[in-house]
């Protein structure tokens, strides 16, 4: 079935019809004429922290919400295969238990591929099996990011994905890096993260913290290399809680009750950057995407079926976290004389114990659990903590 690729799909939501909402969500975008009931489907999850922070990481209710849809449309729970991947701030265990997700993923029957596990097979090495974009040239990854070779999951290779974000900013994503032209506003200004950067924490090794100086083309890069090997690819992303501030972790929770999903990667981030209350033309992923073709930019062009929100504009603000605009200043400010050790194993152990020290042993026990408190107080805090976190 053909499908018009600038179509995303909205429904309002509340904590009593979370689970109900998903699935009236997935049939408005009619996922069951694009998705083979009998084949196989990766469902990517969202780790941003392995501690469970609101608006951070997939929560469990969007797990459960798509889960409980798709088995009760009769597809075999055992042909889903949630998977997620770590980085060297993550740890895949200690997400599955703070975020809650594996006795949901027991419960319906799923399984979890810690994409850790799973061997990486060379990209070069799979194009001339490639259908879509066959001769489409990848911007960095196989060149300043992996110049020794760009490797993807071969569990990937061939199968439709689902992919799980959330609503929220991001200090990095704003910034262009790379080959593009950039304005000091570019360099201080951050974006926000949703689907077309859930494939970040998939596709690229642990070691993925390199790309962050040429997020922009990245991104860019991984939209090709998806529309390459996967046949079909549905974003459904939660915004029952975003992220404002300095994201992805470090953040303020608003509750804002909307779902989104969409086929196009593009149009979904389109949609939520003009809801959170930015020009999607001026975050350089989307306009580099919406230039080649991958994916439409432009909220005008983009047809809204469901709730009307083209007035919403929450107004929300980037800021960076201390470990964000440590790692700009090297990357790409007044520390970027440094830039080359970060390519050095041994150099690298100093941010990635600076981000430990920041974010886990002190800004989650003060700020984060201030705001935790607040968060359990609300409809969706009080679901959280009803939410199981032992598997039976």
């Amino acid at each position: 079935m053909t499908r018009n690729k600038s179509q995303i799909f909205v429904v309002k939501t509340t904590s009593k019809t979370i689970l109900e909402d998903y699935k009236r969500l997935m049939h408005l975008a009619r996922y069951k004429d694009f998705f083979d009931i009998n084949e196989k489907i990766i469902i990517k999850l969202n780790l941003s922290w392995s501690k469970f922070f609101p608006s951070c990481s997939s929560p469990p209710w969007q797990l459960e919400g798509v889960l409980k849809a798709i088995v009760e449309d009769g597809f075999e729970p055992r042909n889903l295969f949630t998977a997620e991947n770590r980085t060297v701030v993550t740890n895949i265990a200690k997400g599955l238990k703070g975020n809650k997700w594996a006795p949901i993923i027991k419960k319906y029957g799923a399984w979890f591929v810690p994409l850790t596990r799973i061997p990486f097979v060379s990209y070069e090495s799979l194009r001339p099996k490639f259908i879509n974009l066959k001769n489409k040239k990848l911007h960095v990854l196989d060149s300043k990011i992996f110049p020794d070779g760009f490797k993807i999951p071969q569990f990937y290779v061939g199968k439709p994905i689902i992919h799980l974000p959330t609503m929220k900013t991001h200090g990095h994503t704003g910034a262009i890096g790379g080959d593009l032209k950039q304005t000091s506003d570019d360099m201080i200004h951050g974006g926000i993260t949703c689907a077309m950067k859930n494939a970040f924490g998939g596709l690229l090794t642990k070691r993925r913290h390199y790309s962050h100086q040429f997020i922009s083309e990245v991104l860019v890069d991984l939209l090709i290399v998806q529309k390459q090997i996967h046949p079909q690819t549905l974003a459904i992303v939660d915004g029952t809680v975003c992220g404002d501030g300095a994201g992805p972790r470090t953040m303020i929770p608003r509750i804002k009750n909307y779902l989104l999903a969409g086929y196009d990667q593009v149009a979904v981030d389109t949609v939520v950057s003009k809801m959170l209350g930015f020009d999607p033309l001026k975050l350089p992923a989307i306009k580099l995407a919406h230039e080649e073709g991958l994916g439409c930019g432009d909220f005008d062009q983009i047809e809204i079926i469901g709730e009307d929100i083209s007035s919403i504009n929450w107004n929300f603000k980037v800021k960076r976290s201390l470990v964000i605009w440590g790692d700009q200043m090297v990357r790409k400010g007044s520390l970027k004389f440094l830039n080359p050790l970060m390519r050095n194993k041994l150099f690298m152990t100093f941010p990635i114990l600076a981000s430990l020290i920041y974010h886990d042993m002190f800004w989650y026990p003060t700020i984060g659990k201030k705001r935790i408190k607040e968060f359990n107080k609300t409809e969706w805090g009080k679901m959280f903590i009803n939410y199981p976190e032992k598997v039976n």
